[in-house]
């Protein structure tokens, strides 16, 4: 009875305990049957002409492919059935054809005309299963059946068959390369299709066959784009995957300019600029050119795909979102990459299979784009379930990070890392720790004690490694630490990892002269073990023993003459041929003496510091999330990434022609242009339409660019698509006609009501984008009337003048800070309530540079002491003022006091490291500052929205001096002023994730309206929004550089604690700002 279970093992029939076994006769038991009665049950209720046992039996063959189990053997019994009436017994059957059709080729043919006959089946999944099926069947023979079939397939109404077309072109391809020129015909024909079904699977099949042919995606770029939100998840990956090599061939780099600025910020692009620049002198000349420089005209294309691919980084498929994190990269501006981290971040609490993915291409990102990262540090906190490919990963990405700033952290983390009892994560700490040591020179000290304190460790394997990190540190300064060599000299009788003992040796006869004396002594003990020691530590003696020689020879000649001769009949060859050629190098003879005058030349010469790199420095010529860059190697069929080109090609082969007779009439026109998202009338634009709804940070050239391509681009579309439409929708279209009419009218009052508000925002870009250049102008005009009549309506209300002037002072004194007083002169105030609302709402008026004049912050901050400075203290603040250069600059003032007896010349700024991001536009040198006078300066910083440290050097004609200037992130913001309408409507934008709430008790001395905005606007450079209670308090900011809204409001409540929120697009400012003003109003 034992060969049973054996029995059924090998034909695949047996089920475990308590399971049902499919395709066995009950009866049997499949003890007793035999090989050619198996499945027989299966095989008569097939050949019955009862459907229900026909489907009965082809549902427990489905259930054993499922299971896994061999079903092969009834492939003659099943095929004969595919002619079947009942539609859904040809379904499964269609099932099992595709699973066995490749392996039982020879049957399958047998059938081929009636998968034929199948391709005209009135049911859709019937036509795309024939299809899969026929495709299936790999014999060269039907090559131009399969083709026929895909040209069919192809012009099929159903998307479902199209789709499957497009999945057979790949196969055939395969089969049969010589198909290509009618394949192409057939894949640009579908590329045309206009359904969310089909495009994935066609572009999939464009890289498998024709990759190369490019000008096929010209004519669809828009509408891929445009589709990509309602794409399924497979195939978006696989456009966005293809469009970012497009985007590489057909526009510009974004980061060029920006590179050839930051290389060289004094010299302009262009001569006529350097001409016109010259005269004022080269500082002036820098800072007049850059501004006009610095703006990067962005393709109208290039904007629309980084524009439609952002919602996706919301995506539940972690493909598609490292999709889209790869494509920013490689194609978004410096400025706008930093959107993809938080989605990377998110990732991270996935499966351990993702994290590994995303953890290598972050390590990849944070080389370049350190700061983009920065903020998530401690999202890479090392957790002690992680497996150890995860905890290697993350201390890569950590080690990335570390700087200046954060260096503390990052360290006290490693320190806890060590005692971990995974070996192989203990080991690749130490290595961190030499890393971070390499990069940041300040704390290299700290490494190295800390380093040294791990030699006196239990565990051999971390002394081990500690010993080969050290080694490469001490060679960047050896002479200062001669007492760390004699401490790890004595190490050579307990440490037995060869590596370790292999880089004690090396260090002891580099250095031999900072240990003249023990030194001998150490080559005497590995004398004496020689011939027990692994072979990289014998080259090593041999090393030792030879420059001892150079350096010692009374003292060592004898010792080094025993080893080469031990090592002379070694039984490793290298060891044997290092011998030789030692004894030859070093010890004179009659015959070869020229090279052994230069011996020590060719043993003692300085060796530079070894460089402690990343593994994954070279890593980003690959695409990120590809398979090439995971293994670090080109992988079958990976496609490079193109460079950009020198010159952007033709943007017009992109435009999409419409024949005469297709145009419909203006107001149709007009009414389709209202679609940000889609032009087609199928009704999938529908649910699309809010998908670009989100608020971006772009500069107005671009958003005015991006707004004429999308509106060209979406007229031409929906032109496009009307020929294909039937000809019974002239209700329909009527309908929706009134209905944009009507949202047209709504979207003029909005327009006029944000103008007449002077809100200068750029979230209204995107509202905007889709509407043509004669809609713009007629609306602005539309605006200047609306705008004079409600001056007009509202004039009569200067009657009661008295009362509103009361409440409209109250809230202009709350922006005017103490000391300006001259503000108030009878030009300014006027009686009306009127000019009053202006003065607090429109931001191009007169009014607003004298009234809302910026809040000082606070008072003046230490840089550099005079007794560190020598006689040369210097202070900075923040103005608060723009800064003229560059409005994304935080303006900052540097005072200079000289308190020492000489004269300081040439003063200026260094070469500045800076993070990622950040940037500094340097003050003019200051020649000569004398004794016991002072003067001030001013600079640019560009913090990139974080609290990072900008670090630079103060110099002078003799000395350096490092310094930082950290901000607090009130500095970081600009004031906005906006009505309380607009307030309101911006502040429902940003909720959820990006409003931080927050409860205080207020002091007694912290009650009245003059102290809270006092302390506020100190603590952060905001500005007041007026409100209609009391209790309550608005204001309102954008960030200096990506311009995000910071809305803040304070509900200070008579009685209970006060609620403090934030609402901004950039949490961790929301979240620190929070916490500086609650400590500002409790103190």
């Amino acid at each position: 009875m034992s060969a049973a279970p054996a029995y059924s093992e090998d034909k695949g029939g047996s089920a475990g305990p308590g399971e049902p076994e499919y395709g066995h006769d009950p009866a049997s038991g499949g003890i007793f049957s035999s090989d050619y009665k198996r499945h027989d049950d299966l095989k008569e209720m097939l050949d019955t002409n009862k459907d229900s046992l026909k489907l009965e039996a082809m549902k427990r063959i489905v259930a054993m492919i499922a299971r896994g189990k061999n079903a092969s053997d009834l492939f003659p019994a099943v095929v004969k059935n595919v002619a079947c009436k009942n539609i859904e017994v040809k379904k499964l059957v269609y099932v099992y054809l595709v699973r066995y059709a490749e392996e039982q080729q020879d049957l399958a043919l047998l059938s081929i005309s009636t998968f034929q006959r199948g391709l005209k089946d009135p049911n859709q999944l019937i036509r795309a299963s024939a299809l899969r099926v026929l495709s299936s069947i790999r014999v060269p023979i039907i090559v131009p059946i399969m083709m026929l079939a895909i040209k069919e397939a192809a012009s099929d109404m159903s998307p479902y068959v199209r789709k499957t077309a497009a999945h057979a072109i790949p196969k055939l391809y395969s089969l049969d390369s010589d198909q290509k020129d009618q394949l192409i015909e057939v894949i640009e024909k579908l590329l045309a299709d206009k359904t969310t079904l089909v495009a994935g699977s066609v572009v999939m099949a464009f890289e498998e066959v024709c990759p190369e042919r490019i000008d096929l995606i010209h004519k669809n770029y828009r509408k891929l784009c445009n589709l990509l939100i309602d794409v399924e998840e497979w195939g978006q990956v696989v456009i966005i995957s293809m469009l970012t090599r497009y985007a590489r061939t057909q526009f510009l780099s974004p980061t060029q300019n920006e590179s050839l600025l930051e290389e060289n910020p004094e010299k302009a692009f262009y001569g006529s600029e350097e001409d016109e620049a010259k005269g004022p002198g080269p500082e002036e000349a820098a800072a007049t050119a850059l501004p006009s420089r610095k703006p990067y005209v962005m393709d109208p294309d290039h904007r629309l795909l980084l524009r439609n691919t952002k919602p996706l980084l919301q995506s539940r498929s972690a493909a598609v979102v490292m999709a889209v994190a790869q494509l920013y990269f490689h194609l978004a501006p410096k400025a706008e990459v930093g959107v993809i981290a938080k989605a990377l971040v998110r990732l991270l609490r996935s499966h351990s299979e993702v994290q590994y993915v995303v953890l290598q291409n972050v390590a990849t990102m944070s080389i370049k784009r350190r700061g983009m990262f920065e903020p998530y540090l401690k999202s890479f906190y090392i957790r002690s379930t992680d497996p150890t490919q995860i905890k290697v990963l993350k201390l890569e990405v950590l080690t990335n990070l570390a700087n200046e700033t954060n260096i503390p952290t990052v360290l006290r983390e490693f320190q806890t890392y060590i005692r971990s009892m995974d070996k192989d994560f203990v080991a690749a700490t130490i290595q961190a720790i030499g890393r971070c040591a390499t990069n940041i020179g300040r704390v290299r000290d700290t490494c190295l004690n800390g380093l040294v304190q791990l030699l006196s460790n239990r565990d051999e394997l971390v002394v081990a490694e500690s010993v080969v990190v050290i080694k490469k540190l001490l060679q960047m300064q050896p002479a200062q630490h001669g007492e760390i060599i004699k401490h790890l000299a004595k190490l050579t009788d307990n440490i037995q990892v060869p590596m370790a003992r292999a880089s004690i040796l090396w260090l002891i006869g580099e250095y031999c002269e900072h240990v003249p004396r023990i030194a001998p002594d150490v080559l005497r003990k590995m004398a004496k073990s020689f011939t027990a020691e692994e072979d990289i530590v014998k080259l090593q003696v041999i090393n030792l023993a030879a420059k001892l020689y150079l350096t010692n020879s009374k003292q060592t000649k004898l010792l080094t003459q025993y080893v080469l001769s031990l090592a002379k009949y070694d039984q490793n060859y290298d060891i044997r041929d290092r011998a030789r050629f030692t004894r030859q190098l070093i010890v004179p003879s009659e015959q070869g003496g020229a090279l052994s005058r230069h011996a020590k030349k060719l043993f003692l010469a300085p060796k530079p510091a070894p460089v402690l790199e990343s593994s994954f420095k070279d890593r980003d010529h690959f695409q990120l999330g590809s398979l090439s860059h995971l293994l670090n190697a080109k992988a079958t069929g990976y496609q490079e990434l193109p460079d950009w080109p020198e010159e952007a090609p033709d943007p017009s082969v992109r435009n999409v022609e419409v024949p005469e007779w297709t145009k419909c009439s203006n107001r149709e026109k007009r009414k389709e242009k209202e679609k940000p998202f889609y032009s087609d009338s199928e009704g999938e634009s529908g649910p699309t339409e809010s998908a670009d709804s989100n608020p971006e940070s772009d500069s107005e050239s671009d958003s005015k660019s991006s707004s004429e391509s999308s509106s060209g681009e979406s007229s031409s579309e929906s032109d496009n698509e009307d020929e294909d439409e039937e000809k019974g929708r002239s209700s329909e279209s009527e309908q929706s006609e009134e209905e944009g009419e009507r949202k047209k009218t709504k979207k003029r009052k909005k327009v006029a009501e944000g103008h007449r508000a002077g809100s200068s925002s750029d979230e209204g870009s995107d509202s905007s984008s889709s509407s043509s250049e004669s809609e713009v102008t007629s609306e602005s005009e539309e605006e200047q009337v609306e705008a004079t009549s409600w001056r007009r309506k509202t004039a009569p209300s200067s009657k009661s003048a008295p009362a509103a002037k009361e409440i409209s002072l109250l809230d202009l004194e709350d922006f005017t800070p103490p000391s300006v007083q001259a503000v108030s002169s009878p030009t300014i105030v006027s009686t009306s309530l009127v000019t009053d609302l202006e003065g607090l709402t429109l931001t191009d008026s007169s009014l607003v540079p004298s009234l809302l004049s910026p809040v000082p912050g606070a008072g003046r901050q230490e840089l550099l002491h005079r007794v560190a400075g020598e006689g040369l203290a210097v202070d900075y603040a923040f103005s608060r003022q723009p800064f003229p250069a560059d409005r994304h600059m935080v303006s900052v003032h540097i005072h200079f006091s000289n308190s020492s007896e000489n004269p300081i010349k040439g003063l200026r700024v260094g070469a500045p490291k800076l993070p990622a991001g950040i940037s500094i536009q340097e003050f003019p040198e200051i020649e000569s500052l004398a004794p016991g006078e002072s003067t001030t300066a001013v600079m640019g910083i560009n913090f990139c929205d974080s609290t990072q440290a900008a670090n630079f050097q103060l110099c002078t004609q003799t000395r350096q001096f490092y310094v930082s200037i950290q901000p607090p992130v009130g500095e970081l913001m600009s004031p906005v002023f906006m009505s309380e309408n607009e307030f309101k409507k911006e502040q429902g934008k940003l909720t959820g994730m990006n409003e931080i709430t927050e409860k205080l008790t207020l002091p007694d001395t912290c009650r009245s309206d003059h102290i809270v905005v006092q302390k506020v606007t100190t603590t952060a450079n905001l500005g007041r929004v007026p409100c209609g209670t009391s209790d309550e308090y608005r204001f309102a900011g954008r960030t200096l550089t990506s311009g995000s809204l910071v809305l803040l409001t304070l509900d200070a409540r008579p009685a209970g604690a006060a609620q403090l929120t934030v609402n901004s697009e950039k949490m961790v400012i929301g979240t620190m700002l929070v916490k500086d003003v609650i400590q500002t109003l409790t103190q």
